[in-house]
């Protein structure tokens, strides 16, 4: 079995990073955390322009009609960016739309002409929620469509790349668009799809360490060639391609309707969360004291992983969701494997 990307992925995957070297440079995004602005408008037009809202969305109802993987690929390659723009809830947005006949609202979100905004549970800050004309909730075992004529207030946070707000969410002003399956679809995606942007951030900060390594020189040699130095890149290395493996077989799930979805999707989220826990530390040491200051790039990508860790649950969750999912494997006798 051929388990790397087709040739049609990487190309989107090159596609992805060359626009996002464009329009979300180190320095783009240093200007807009300075803006205050909730989001890139001019970087949100071209993901728009280019249908990546719509990656997912059937070609008959106007999408481009591919699947969860390719909406993988570009959500991975916003976390190696650290891009300020609301892809992510925009796809899983579109998605429950999509399903629930909701085409006035889907037609808006992929055009760029609405923002959505995504909870998977009301009771968290919700990213996007400050710009956004509509919202998905999830709550409980119904998925809701909200509007919101009323804007909640931006709040303070540590990711300066993505706006939060708490989203004043009422069941009696929502419209139910969904149940059981779909609280659960939502919740799945959610995972999967935050899950890539940790692996982005991630890769990405491997990438720095690794330059780093190999340009800083003390005792007359670069540290890369210092065995402590080698070990915590090595040991990131591991980590990564772990979150990459977790990732794309989750996502496949998905996009295939496999049976596996919900166990891949929490093990890939739980995976993620603790692995780039792991891997921004590292980052951290390699670059020694330079790594802790704000004119370095490396901590957009940390304090980005640190809102994903627990966005859509964090690892103490979707570890007791995988018990609950096994369970009855378990007392069945059969392989949880």
């Amino acid at each position: 079995m051929d388990f790397d990307l087709s040739d049609d992925q990487v190309a989107l995957a090159d596609g992805a990073a060359a626009l996002l070297g464009d329009l979300a440079s180190p320095e783009r995004v240093r200007s807009h955390t300075a803006s205050g602005d909730g989001f890139d408008e001019r970087l949100w037009r071209a993901m728009c322009e280019q249908g990546w809202p719509a990656i997912e969305v059937p070609e008959a109802r106007g999408g481009v009609g591919l699947g969860t993987v390719e909406a993988a690929v570009l959500v991975e390659q916003l976390g190696r960016h650290a891009a300020p723009a609301p892809l992510v809830p925009a796809l899983l947005a579109a998605d429950v739309l999509a399903r629930a006949g909701e085409d006035g609202w889907l037609e808006r979100i992929v055009s760029g002409a609405a923002l959505a905004c995504v909870a998977w549970d009301p009771r968290h800050p919700v990213p996007y929620a400050p710009s956004a004309d509509v919202a998905i909730v999830r709550d409980g075992e119904r998925v809701h469509l909200l509007e919101l004529p009323e804007r909640p207030a931006r709040q303070p946070a540590m990711d300066l790349t993505r706006e939060l707000g708490w989203l004043p969410f009422d069941a009696g002003r929502a419209r139910v668009v969904g149940g059981p399956d779909e609280a659960d679809r939502l919740l799945d995606r959610g995972a999967v799809l935050t899950a890539a942007d940790l692996l982005g951030s991630a890769s990405r900060a491997l990438d720095m360490a690794v330059a780093y390594a190999k340009d800083r020189v003390q005792f007359d040699r670069p540290i890369g060639s210092f065995q402590a130095v080698k070990h915590r890149c090595a040991d990131m290395l591991v980590d990564v391609e772990g979150m990459r493996s977790t990732v794309y077989w989750a996502a496949w799930c998905l996009g295939s309707g496999d049976a596996e979805a919900p166990v891949a999707a929490s093990a890939a989220k739980t995976w993620c969360a603790d692995a780039s826990k792991r891997v921004m530390a590292s980052a951290l040491q390699v670059h020694g004291g330079i790594g802790f200051t704000w004119e370095h790039d490396l901590h957009f990508f940390l304090k980005r992983a640190q809102l994903d860790q627990v966005h859509f649950g964090d690892a103490a969750f979707h570890r007791a969701r995988l018990a609950s999912l096994l369970r009855p494997r378990v007392e069945a006798g059969e392989s949880v494997v």
